[in-house]
């Protein structure tokens, strides 16, 4: 068994991304809700982090765990930071609320922050220390927070204000390998290939030789999951559920690949029940919704026409589970996923989500490990509710088919300049949004479609892509002369957060 790090979760959205971080260091690392903190002594803990939050720690009913009782090295993160300030003695304000960065600077030699001198932090918060408890001192400020990091060296207690489990601070994956090695002296000896032995193993003792329904897209995740479960002894049975909410011709292209890779896939063309469930539907939470409940439906009804299904696999990741879960009282909803949402109570068969504790890099690491080819590892994310959440309001036979002709041009510039392998996700939404304009010398009243391009190496945080002028300028025409029904394409310039990748 490998060291480990537990993370305590007090509900914040990067908490996975927090436990990820760990991982990339090469410590293992867990997640435990902190109404059951005392699981930390169930494992080989080295080191405990503290998490983010939601909540002020003079919320009613905050979350809380007893920082005095944990006797190994302590990182607190934000809210973790604040709590742990305010157990042990020092004090916490509510002041004007900061989002967005900072630079830290150091006023004191620190084994935790060394190396970080200068660099860009992340700040997200309300609260903030006022005074720090006795014993601790002050080794990092910026110029709005006077106390962004503090540490109590005698007691291996650490805490930061701002969050180096994003990308937007800089060097937030050395300040954790700082504390996680260097001053919890953790072994740096996990890595995928070795989660994917124990994964495998697993798994063989777990569903070897039992049959295993596994819904496949064509996408990394699901294909993954697949060979995954096969390389582990399951008696795979492949289902494509062709829900009409497919980018152009995808249903070709997703059944040539996987048939290359040696599944023979049950193919399931569902488009019209899908699309007259939709009618009318414009809330993108209910889309949701509908669609989860309708692929369960089918897979349901498929797995009766076979005989020994036991189990249904499912690609489901981290990001899906981190902006689909609610961690108690103390955690926000951002949106569900098909996959993780709309499950009956009553499945009729056991569920299985290899993937689950996974990034989107880390599920394309283990598919390389697997020998899936490059080009089906380095294909962009594709939601499970497809194109009916980047239709904005209700979706139709005519605005579907407009949407796919404008991604399809989209997708097709983008490769053809270069571009779809160096960023992370590339897609059109259509908008429920028609402006007049001018074609030959008649009027129009369309539509308006909106490019996202996005560059991430997780999901989790994201930043617009810049694109030359000219292949902004061809995407553009190409769009608005080959799209009937479009007259105006615009970029999105926001970067998650606050935005999130999709529009719904």
């Amino acid at each position: 068994m490998s060291d480990l790090v537990a993370v305590i979760d007090f509900g914040s959205q990067t908490t996975q991304l927090l436990a990820r971080r760990i991982r990339e260091i090469g410590v293992y690392s867990i997640i435990i809700p902190y109404d059951s903190w005392q699981d930390i002594y169930k494992y080989d803990t080295k080191a405990v982090v503290l998490s983010g939050g939601p909540s002020s720690i003079y919320d009613k009913d905050s979350p809380t765990i007893p920082v005095e009782k944990i006797e190994l090295p302590i990182l607190g993160i934000c809210y973790g930071m604040q709590l742990i300030v305010h157990q042990l003695g020092g004090k916490i304000i509510s002041d004007d609320q900061e989002y967005g960065p900072a630079h830290l600077k150091l006023i004191a030699d620190s084994v935790f922050l060394k190396g970080t001198d200068g660099s860009t932090v992340w700040m997200s918060h309300k609260d903030r220390v006022e005074a720090i408890p006795e014993g601790f001192k002050t080794v990092g400020i910026t110029n709005s927070i006077k106390y962004a990091a503090v540490e109590n060296n005698r007691k291996k207690i650490y805490g930061i204000q701002f969050h180096p489990e994003v990308t937007h601070t800089e060097l937030g994956k050395q300040i954790l390998k700082n504390f996680v090695i260097d001053i919890a002296g953790a072994s740096a000896d996990w890595d995928i290939k070795r989660f994917i032995s124990e994964k495998i193993s697993s798994l063989n003792r777990s569903i070897g030789g039992k049959k295993v329904l596994v819904a496949v897209s064509g996408g990394v995740d699901s294909t993954v999951t697949a060979l995954l479960l096969k390389r582990a002894g399951a008696d795979v049975v492949p289902v494509f559920i062709n829900n009409g909410l497919l980018r152009y011709n995808e249903e070709k292209v997703v059944l040539g690949q996987l048939e290359k890779l040696g599944l023979s896939v049950v193919y399931e063309d569902a488009s019209e029940l899908f699309l007259s469930k939709l009618k009318g539907v414009q809330n993108p939470e209910k889309k949701r919704k509908i669609i989860g409940h309708t692929f369960i439906d089918i897979f349901t009804k498929i797995a009766k026409r076979q005989s020994g299904i036991e189990y249904l696999a499912q690609g489901t990741l981290y990001p899906d589970v981190i902006e689909s879960s609610v961690v108690g009282k103390n955690s926000s909803l951002i949106k569900s996923h098909h996959n993780v949402g709309g499950l009956p109570e009553k499945l009729g068969f056991k569920l299985v989500e290899p993937l689950r504790e996974l990034f989107k890099d880390e599920v394309r690491e283990l598919g390389r490990n697997l020998g899936i080819a490059e080009e089906y590892i380095q294909r962009q994310p594709f939601p499970g509710p497809g194109l009916a959440i980047r239709i904005i309001g209700e979706i139709t036979r005519q605005r579907l088919d407009i949407l796919k002709k404008a991604d399809k041009i989209l997708i097709d510039e983008i490769k053809k300049n270069g571009f779809y392998n160096k960023v992370w996700q590339s897609f059109a939404v259509l908008l429920p949004l028609r402006s007049v304009g001018v074609m030959g010398d008649h009027r129009t009243y369309d539509y308006t479609i909106c490019i996202r391009i996005v560059d991430s190496t997780d999901g989790m945080t994201a930043d617009w892509v810049y694109l030359p002028e000219a292949v902004l300028r061809k995407i553009s025409t190409e769009i608005i002369n080959k799209t009937e029904g479009i007259n105006r394409v615009v970029y999105d310039v926001s970067t998650k957060p606050p935005s999130t990748i999709e529009w719904e």
